[in-house]
């Protein structure tokens, strides 16, 4: 199937596309901090910039597009059009990806990766993060501090 849009304008909507702060990075930030853990952002010293960096758990959490990471899901499709461009492209990011997996592993760091599709279902995802940072913090709330 051809593209719908002109050339020019779908690369005015791919210059749009930014790497930081979208809306499943910002689901699972304020999903990760209502379960009460605290973190960092995209700490430039670590490899792949993680979205999340839990320093005293030695664990980072990166949140995934499906499309530009390639997840074996239906978002996760290579596009029909243009293919001799974009089977590279996208083959050099799940390069990058696992790349930076071993060399955070290799660094002691554990890894989760989010995906796009799973901010869907909150309750999962809020279950699969606790499960991965360990213990909840106690709650500052109501204990007199």
């Amino acid at each position: 199937m051809a593209d719908k849009i002109t050339p020019a304008r779908r690369s005015e909507n791919m210059r749009r596309i930014k790497s930081k702060g979208m809306k499943p990075e910002m689901v699972v930030r304020r999903l990760v901090h209502g379960l009460g853990y605290r973190y960092r952002l995209h700490r430039k010293d670590l490899p792949g910039k993680p979205d999340l960096v839990f320093g005293p758990r030695r664990s980072v959490v990166f949140v995934h597009g499906c499309f530009w990471h390639q997840h074996d899901c239906r978002d996760g499709r290579v596009p029909s059009s243009n293919r001799d461009y974009w089977e590279p492209k996208l083959a050099r990011n799940v390069e990058r990806d696992r790349k930076t997996r071993q060399e955070l592993e290799a660094a002691g760091w554990r890894v989760l990766v989010v995906w796009e599709c799973e901010i869907k279902d909150e309750a999962t995802l809020a279950d699969r993060l606790v499960a991965f940072l360990g213990e909840r913090p106690p709650s500052s709330i109501g204990d007199g501090s």
